[in-house]
């Protein structure tokens, strides 16, 4: 858990990934449409993937990916982004972290 700290402290918005990973795919694609750069960490393409992908189990996540966290605060996977999304409560979240276009 100490590792998901460190990866989310110091970025504003946080994926947790897998390359392979359509709903994943899926949330990268919303925020970049949204015009936040989030950073991504493939969990398939780094060998501490499986144990961040455990600890991310026991914070609560639903599906291990993807797991966003934005401004250090883990919201949780498709379902949730999707929700706040669908509700007008993402942007808002995302307003500090966007890129200017």
């Amino acid at each position: 858990m100490d590792a998901i700290r460190r990866l989310t402290s110091d970025k504003g918005v946080v994926i947790f990934s897998k390359s392979s990973c359509c709903m994943c795919y899926t949330v990268k694609v919303l925020f970049n449409d949204l015009g936040v750069n989030p950073m991504v960490h493939e969990l398939d393409q780094n060998p501490e993937g499986r144990d961040i992908e455990k600890a991310l189990m026991r914070l609560g996540c639903s599906t291990a990916v993807p797991a966003v966290y934005i401004g250090g605060t883990l919201i949780g996977s498709t379902n949730e982004v999707m929700s706040l999304h669908l509700g007008g409560c993402l942007v808002p979240l995302l307003s500090p972290y966007r890129i200017i276009m």
